[in-house]
């Protein structure tokens, strides 16, 4: 499956892990984000974090009316404030597809799969 993006010199076709590789590497750079996580845990296991080579696992992208939809799959470091993660996630995806692909992002829907506790490393 691919995303169109419609420019005025005609129609581009990009394919949906080359997008997934976008919202993963934007994803990686947030603090508070620990991994990524499968959007079928039943299927994949429980607690299954996702390697750099596995994002499109862990998301899911669509069209809706022109615009990029993404729902992203993440599991967040303990002590760390999750709405906040997720407000710097949303806005990170949103100006990487802009910015990258030049197409609008219309929503971000991020789910926290899970809660992991990091060793203090001193």
């Amino acid at each position: 499956m691919a995303v169109t993006i419609k420019t005025k010199h005609g129609e581009i076709d990009v394919s949906t892990n080359t997008v997934a590789t976008i919202v993963g590497g934007a994803a990686s750079d947030i603090y508070g984000i620990v991994g990524m996580a499968s959007k079928n845990q039943f299927r994949d296991g429980m607690n299954t974090m996702l390697n750099r080579e596995d994002f499109s696992r862990g998301i899911v992208i669509h069209q809706e009316d022109g615009k990029l939809a993404v729902d992203v799959y993440i599991i967040v470091g303990y002590g760390i404030k999750i709405s906040e993660v997720a407000k710097n996630l949303k806005e990170k995806v949103k100006y990487n597809l802009e910015t990258m692909l030049g197409t609008p992002a219309g929503t971000v829907n991020v789910y926290v799969q899970g809660i992991k506790v990091l060793d203090d490393v001193e």
